[in-house]
């Protein structure tokens, strides 16, 4: 084998293959022939990713990789690691792209030789793109020799899916891989703040990661520019970051030079602190996005004491926060906006009243919005989103904030977030006090409030703090609708109860296995992932464990193809679910499956949907087919038995399972009618508008 070959892991044999990695496992113990380990530890060994390859085809068990798979397998098995490989992709990517001639000549010589020309070529693409002070250097030749294969598959992904979509699709599954490496800003909250600024030709994001806000930004105006580019007008942008990881620095270079077209969008990023060693002193940008670290104490309060930013307060050692607002306000052009997102303890810690106070009595700080918990990392707690304008010299402040609270738009939980919703109520009122600069209060939603008001002792701006409460739910002309139709419910409920039954004699039924069904061809397993970010609507865990509509959407970039359930479809969760199985009905017959599911998809001349779903939710069913690690349970649906039975008597069964999975809807539905009429009293009875009587 030689020395630079990709290896893989027994979770990427798993993902080639399409099984779990139990399989892999049964693999290595019963087939002699196996590949052997080549590195890797005792308890984690690593394999020759292409003798893994020939073994599978010699077996039957893949026909052929998918290229997006072999590409990312020998990146995440680069032997420099999957960091470098990354951004030797991306600087590879630029060159397909840009020069797409300039490739395909030199990907026509040898390896070796094509390791001794891409530098220059690549340095001749980099140099102009990036400026002199760049996060992205030119690799040398003993860097790019063991990445030689890894470069070619990668171009080869571009041919299908195109330069950006494979750059996204790799760093997307490196990221994914690694989830505590990494705080990102997800797609939703980062769209909003791009859509908060308005359309800046200048954008800075001092702390920018992976470059998620700035490519939201790039996104919307890549999206507005193509009736520019028709019409001739369209003018050139600049998006500038900073980072302090210089890896991470590199990857958002790469991420952003691939997200916008040569000559319409200058990128400039650098790998620094940006609050020690700020690379772009003399930027006055049209708007500033930030997603600052949190809770920071060693950001630089010892030796910035006296730095010219801190206009209004020098912040407190817990008050990092604090010190990117200045920053971001320091970089800004006079009238330009600023959106950070913030933890919610900034906007009351006593320790900042002072330049919340100073904030507010200069007009800089022009509104606060809170977001529902689940919105991004942490996701445990309601972020808050600070929009800032620069002041104008000589112009006169504004007399008003405006604050925002989205917590009762969404059903809580991070999968549950309505952001068409949320989007369109905070930039509708955004934009209405932007205007005008006050708005028409909405209780519990939306107000703006007087400088003078919040500038008490303790300069609260926490939006809850100061909004009227809404109407407790709907008031009581809509808490007597919820009262019928709880009645309602609860007289179906009734309806619906099941007899228990008659006592009798256990059956000595012969058994199968749904892996067993499987190999007959009587069902079709597959498994749910991330899928293409195309619109479709998601079934996630939750909602199979719920009994809820499809809620979850999938991410931007080219992953693997979606697994779209069909009506008569049983769906089961994998992760400590517990007897939990769904037949898919008409309504949501189309949605992705989302992760952590199982799909089973009967053939119908063979299997009953409810027959198959009603015996899989046994409880000593899913005891004998359950796996337990320390800290959860993992369902081995291949195991999980069945009675063989004639399609009448399945049909019998079936019948009897729908009626419970009516009854048990009927029961979740009195659930959430009961608990919203007895928080709506609660509310009505405290704010006054229910009376005791």
């Amino acid at each position: 084998m030689p020395d630079n070959a990709a290896e893989v892991t027994a979770a990427g044999i798993a993902r080639l293959a399409g099984v779990g990695r139990a399989a892999v496992s049964n693999w290595r113990r019963r087939h002699p022939d196996f590949p052997k380990p080549v590195g890797g530890t005792e308890t984690s060994p690593s394999f020759a990713l292409a003798e893994v390859e020939q073994w599978l085809r010699d077996q039957g068990k893949i026909a052929e990789v998918p290229l997006r798979e072999r590409v990312w397998q020998q990146l995440a098995g680069h032997p420099a690691g999957a960091v470098p490989a990354l951004i030797h992709a991306g600087c590879v990517l630029l060159l397909v792209r840009d020069r797409p001639t300039a490739w395909l000549q030199l990907s026509a010589v040898s390896d070796e030789k094509l390791a001794f020309l891409l530098p220059a070529a690549l340095e001749e693409i980099l140099a102009p793109r990036f400026g002199p002070h760049r996060a992205v250097h030119t690799p040398g030749q003993p860097e790019l020799t063991p990445s030689v294969p890894l470069l070619r598959a990668t171009a080869e992904l571009a041919g299908e899916l195109g330069a950006r979509q494979t750059y996204e699709f790799l760093l997307g599954r490196h990221l994914d891989a690694n989830p505590r490496q990494y705080t990102l800003t997800p797609p939703g909250p980062a769209a909003l703040m791009a859509a908060l600024t308005g359309s800046p030709r200048t954008v800075l994001d001092p702390a920018c990661g992976t470059g998620t806000l700035l490519r939201a930004v790039a996104s919307a105006a890549g999206t507005t520019s193509a009736d520019d580019r028709s019409a001739g007008t369209q003018e050139a942008r600049a998006v500038h970051g900073q980072e302090t990881d210089p890896d991470l620095a590199a990857l958002a270079a790469l991420r952003l030079a691939l997200q916008t077209e040569t000559g319409t969008t200058e990128v400039r990023v650098a790998a620094a602190d940006a609050l020690r060693a700020d690379a772009f002193p003399h930027l006055a940008a049209d708007a500033v996005l930030c997603h600052p670290p949190f809770n920071e104490r060693n950001w630089g309060h010892d030796e910035l004491a006296y730095d010219a930013r801190w206009e209004y307060g020098f912040p407190a050692r817990t008050e990092s926060e604090l010190a990117w607002v200045q920053h971001a306000l320091a970089r800004l052009r006079d009238g330009g906006t600023a959106v950070l997102l913030m933890p919610p303890a900034a906007a009351s810690r006593r320790s900042g009243r002072r330049i919340r106070a100073d904030l507010l009595r200069r007009g800089a700080l022009r509104a606060v919005v809170s977001l529902p918990a689940g919105a991004a990392p942490p996701y445990g707690i309601p972020l808050h989103l600070w929009v800032l304008r620069k002041p104008a010299s000589g112009g006169r402040p504004s007399h008003e904030l405006l604050l925002v609270d989205t917590a009762d738009l969404s059903a809580a939980g991070r999968d549950k977030l309505d952001w068409q919703a949320l989007h369109s109520t905070v930039l509708d009122t955004w934009q209405a006090f932007d205007r005008h600069g006050t708005v028409e209060e909405r209780p519990g939603v939306s107000r703006s409030v007087s400088v003078i008001e919040l500038l008490d002792d303790d300069v609260d701006l926490a939006p809850a703090r100061h909004l009227p409460p809404p109407a407790a739910g709907g008031g009581a002309a809509e808490l007597a609708r919820v009262r019928e139709r709880l009645a309602e419910t609860l007289r179906q409920t009734t309806e619906l109860t099941p007899p228990a039954g008659e006592p009798a004699q256990p059956p000595r039924w012969p058994t199968t296995t749904v892996g067993e069904l499987a190999r007959a061809g009587a069902l079709v397993l597959r498994a749910g992932g991330a899928g293409a970010g195309s619109g479709e609507r998601v079934l996630t865990e939750q909602d199979v464990l719920a009994g809820t509509a499809p809620s979850g959407t999938l991410p931007e970039g080219p992953a693997e193809d979606p697994v779209l359930v069909e009506a008569g479809d049983v769906v089961v969760p994998v992760l400590g679910g517990g007897t939990v199985a769904r037949v898919v009905d008409e309504a949501t017959a189309g949605a992705a499956l989302g992760r952590s599911l199982q799909l089973l998809r009967p053939d119908p001349a063979a299997l009953d949907p409810w027959f198959l779903a009603g015996f899989l939710r046994g409880t000593a069913n899913n005891r004998q087919a359950s796996s337990y690690a320390s800290t959860s349970t993992r369902l081995d649906v291949r195991r999980l038995q069945l009675p063989r039975l004639p399609l009448a008597d399945q049909r019998q069964y079936g019948e009897r399972f729908r009626a419970l999975a009516e009854f048990e809807e009927a029961l979740r539905r009195a659930g959430r009618l009961g608990e919203q009429l007895v928080q709506g009293l609660y509310d009505g009875l405290t704010d006054g508008t229910v009376r005791p009587e």
